[in-house]
């Protein structure tokens, strides 16, 4: 790494080394009673580790589009660092496709998993890969990719992280001061499979049907034939709560 990410006021960064988890260590920190916007990350040669610590003072499910305005934080941050042909788009479960292919994934955890309890924190991590999983094989996992095949060998990680910090927290703000609709406008227009057939396994459950869109809370609305049903974006919440 050759500088340190700079971070906007009241987020504060806390580097890893070596094969040290951020997503982890954010939940630990959190657990521990750190501040809000802590950022934890691990910036290797072959990949982006971080995580963002959250104190909402919402209900659970009220406050799990902050991992939207992440993902969301995130396409606009490499947009603006990116070649203009670099495309990104957004899995609803939390993957990153860039140009059409696997690219990383965003998780979340809370210290509770009721979503009508306010959780005392909420964490959002970034996984990126910067190098192909093979160097010597490219073109062995199509449908996977990393920035370094991409065209954006030359930005800096350390930049990419700082950017995603900073567009993240805009879209929080336009979040709390303009409600859900311009977060909802923004996503629509980089959700992969929207308005399409998904089939996805979460929690050893598997979903299926037409991806139709979101609720007020960003839940996943699937139809099948005549049914709809709800998945709400909690059930994507990592680890043991």
């Amino acid at each position: 790494m050759t500088s340190a990410p700079h971070f906007p006021p009241l987020f504060e960064g806390l580097g890893l080394t070596g094969a040290a988890d951020p997503f982890a260590k954010a939940q630990l920190q959190a657990t521990m009673g750190c501040d809000a916007g802590l950022v934890v990350y691990n910036i290797a040669a072959d990949q982006m580790r971080a995580a963002i610590v959250f104190a909402p003072e919402v209900p659970l499910e009220a406050a799990m589009p902050v991992m939207i305005c992440c993902a969301i934080g995130f396409q606009n941050a490499l947009g603006a660092l990116a070649p203009p042909e670099v495309g990104v788009h957004l899995d609803w479960t939390g993957g990153i496709y860039v140009n059409g292919a696997s690219c990383g994934r965003m998780q979340v955890a809370a210290s509770t998993d009721d979503p009508s309890a306010e959780p005392d924190w909420l964490v959002v991590g970034l996984e990126l890969p910067l190098l192909p999983i093979d160097p010597n094989t490219p073109g062995n996992t199509p449908n996977q990719t990393c920035l370094f095949e991409e065209g954006c060998v030359d930005i800096p990680p350390e930049d990419l992280l700082s950017a995603w910090v900073r567009h993240t927290l805009v879209w929080i703000n336009r979040m709390e001061d303009a409600g859900m609709k311009p977060l909802n406008e923004e996503w629509r227009g980089l959700a992969k499979n929207l308005g399409e057939e998904v089939s996805f396994s979460l929690a050893g459950n598997t979903h299926s049907g037409l991806f139709v869109g979101v609720d007020e809370h960003f839940g996943m609305l699937l139809r099948d034939g005549d049914d709809t049903r709800l998945i709400p974006l909690s059930t994507l919440l990592q680890g043991d709560t």
